[in-house]
């Protein structure tokens, strides 16, 4: 799952989704805005057909954090 999730922000960035590690921070280190970063959550809404909570979002800044939430939630 993880992989996917490094995808779908390798997408929006337009990066290489080897170069992103689990623990990079998208907007800091990965340079991602704050446009990039709801249509990252969209995206990853529309892979994985969940919902994400608006209060949610501000503690997914990391694949590794969005994968373990997206794992938490598809239960």
């Amino acid at each position: 799952m993880i992989d996917q999730v490094k995808q779908l922000i390798a997408d929006e960035l337009h990066i290489d989704p080897a170069s992103i590690t689990d623990d990079a921070d998208i907007i800091e280190d990965l340079g991602a805005d704050s446009l990039s970063v709801v249509t990252i959550i969209m995206n990853a809404e529309d892979e994985f057909g969940i919902s994400i909570p608006d209060e949610a979002v501000a503690d997914l800044r990391t694949p590794y954090a969005m994968t373990e939430f997206l794992k938490s939630i598809k239960k």
